[in-house]
This record gives C-alpha cells, sequence and structure tokens, in this order.
C-alpha cells in the first residue's frame, strides 16, 4: 500500500469529485492513500447546483476531479461552483482535475463567427479561482496555452501501449485514421515494435462525415489497430475498420483515449469489424461497457494519481508526459 502522503507548504492533500466520475476519484484517492473530501453535491428543485463542503480545508491542497463530458454543461457548472466553494474556504491551492476537457473541439475561428470554446472554458475556469489545471490527451495540444493559469498535460499512451504489448498481436500495424492522427500511431508503432499505415480520409465540408479515400501502407494479413485520441460517434473508426478489411487485414481492433461515444457509437461499434475497442476511464463508460461487449476499460487513476502526488510534493511531472 501506498504511504500517507507527506506534509508540505500546502497542508493536507484532499481529493473532492463532482457528479461526473465518482468512481475515477475514488480510485485515485485509494492509490494516493488519503480519505476523499467530505461534501454535499445537489440540485434545487429548479435543476440549480447546490454545493457545501462538510469539513475544514482552510489551507489544504485541493484536486477536484471532473472530466467535463456529457451533460457537458452541467458538468462545467458543478465544477465552477465547486471551485468556488474551494477558494471562498480558504483553500490554499486548488487544481481542477479534468481527465477530459470539454469543448475542446472548437479551438480556433475556422469559419465566420464561431466562438473559440476552449478558450472561453479555459478563462472561466481560471476566474472561478482554480490555481492550476491536469488534464489528459487533450483534442489539440495548443489548448494548454489557452490557460493563465499552470497546466499539467498527461498523455495516456503508456497505459495503453503497456495493454497493447501484453497481448499476442502477431504482424502488428498501427494505423492512424487520418494524416492529422500519424504523429500519435507513430509514437504507438515505434514503442511496440509495430509497422505504420495510414488512412486519407476527407471530410464533408457540410456535416463533417468522414469518407475513406485510401489506405497508405501494406496491411494485407496482419493485425491492425486503429489509434485515435477521441471516439465520439464512431463514425470515422467504422469507416476506417471497414476499409482495412477490405484492404486484407486479417483482424482490426480500435483504441483511443476518450471513449465519448455518442448517439449512434455503440450501434456502429456492434455492426463494425472492429474486434475490441480499448479506451481509458477518462469518462465513465459503465452503461456504454453493458451495452457493448467489444469495450475493453484501461484505468488511468494510477498516472492521474502520480502526478497529483507530485504536484503535491513539488516534484517533477515531466516524467509522465510521454
Amino acid at each position: 500500500m501506498p504511504q500517507a502522503m507527506p506534509q508540505t507548504g500546502f497542508g493536507d492533500l484532499k481529493v473532492f469529485s463532482g457528479s461526473a466520475h465518482l468512481r475515477l476519484a475514488k480510485e485515485i484517492a485509494q492509490f494516493l492513500n488519503v480519505p476523499m473530501g467530505q461534501a454535499r453535491l445537489r440540485r434545487f428543485p429548479d435543476t440549480e447546483v447546490s454545493f457545501q463542503i462538510d469539513e475544514n480545508i482552510r489551507g489544504t491542497d485541493v484536486f477536484l476531479v471532473q472530466p467535463t463530458c456529457a451533460p457537458v454543461d452541467q458538468h462545467l457548472v458543478e465544477m465552477l461552483i465547486m471551485i468556488d466553494a474551494f477558494r471562498r474556504s480558504s483553500a490554499a491551492r486548488i487544481t481542477a482535475v479534468i481527465p477530459y476537457y470539454g469543448y475542446a473541439r472548437q479551438d480556433r475561428k475556422d469559419k465566420p463567427r464561431v466562438p473559440i470554446s476552449a478558450k472561453l472554458v479555459a478563462n472561466v475556469i481560471a476566474a472561478a479561482g482554480a490555481h492550476r489545471v491536469l488534464t489528459m490527451d487533450l483534442h489539440k495540444a495548443q489548448i494548454q496555452a489557452f490557460f493563465d493559469i499552470p497546466v499539467d498535460h498527461l498523455f495516456a499512451a503508456p497505459v495503453i501501449i503497456d495493454h497493447l504489448s501484453r497481448q499476442d498481436f502477431p504482424k502488428l500495424t498501427i494505423v492512424a485514421p487520418d494524416a492529422g492522427g500519424a504523429e500519435r500511431a507513430r509514437a504507438y508503432a515505434k514503442r511496440l515494435n509495430a509497422e505504420l499505415a495510414v488512412i486519407d480520409k476527407r471530410r464533408s465540408p457540410d456535416d463533417g462525415t468522414a469518407e475513406v479515400m485510401n489506405v497508405i501502407g501494406d496491411i494485407r494479413g496482419r493485425t491492425c489497430v486503429i489509434a485515435d485520441d477521441i471516439i465520439d460517434t464512431a463514425g470515422t473508426i467504422q469507416k476506417a475498420a471497414q476499409a482495412l478489411k477490405d484492404a486484407g487485414a486479417e483482424r482490426v481492433l480500435a483504441c483511443a483515449v476518450h471513449g465519448v461515444l455518442s448517439g449512434p457509437a455503440i450501434e456502429r461499434i456492434e455492426k463494425s469489424p472492429i474486434d475490441k475497442l480499448i479506451v481509458t476511464n477518462t469518462i465513465p463508460l459503465e452503461e456504454k461497457r453493458a451495452k457493448c461487449d467489444k469495450i475493453v476499460e484501461l484505468s488511468v487513476a494510477r498516472l492521474l494519481g502520480q502526478a497529483i502526488r507530485s504536484i503535491h510534493e513539488e516534484t517533477s511531472v515531466s516524467s509522465l508526459f510521454v
């Protein structure tokens, strides 16, 4: 069992959780060998958030675990109100632990008269009183620069690579679902001593639907693992898996950090030639796993716990960035 956390200039370490992912917060607290923070998060009859801390946190180092997953707005507002309560209760430092950062996909003005939502959310988190952010696999790494407070940006690649390395996959090829994901797929392939392939994909300018054009690389008779960061409606993964099968792949799997799996995603995965979909638990998946036995869930609690310990002890977190 890990040793109890040492004292620092920030006082005791406290782990709190919103309603988004209590199970992950409990796993992190168990890894750190600290009790969960005592608080009550409720709703008024008109659905407004009611929050009260049930213990003294003056001078403590608070870590709030709250991915901004669906319902995104509800979980975001919960996090902001909880941060405000911690600030007004004189916590020495407040770290927003956001395993999945919602509103990350609108990170630039790529069309006329659109918002940059990722920057707006970064602003309101800092305005609420957060002193720093701990997050994982941002949709675009430059979102770190949208914050005026420190950001520790972790990657779940070690967790996924460790799982894949323990499987018996002959003739393994890591596949990037588009040109933008080639760097990620290349990193996976290098660590797994696997081949690399890339799918040439185009998106419709009207509705954003993906169309597979070509498979670049030799995948005939090989086990292919499609590596992505987010799987939302699973349209891209479904078409990529079918293209790989049509090109002669013997077996197709997929892996992603964030299993958003909204809308028709589960149905598409079930109907696709994907044998297994490997995702981490940055987003709660209990209900989705119950509907689809192809889903394999990996925990990032240890990785986040190690980062929280380093932040609390004020030691380097850089070894966890790769």
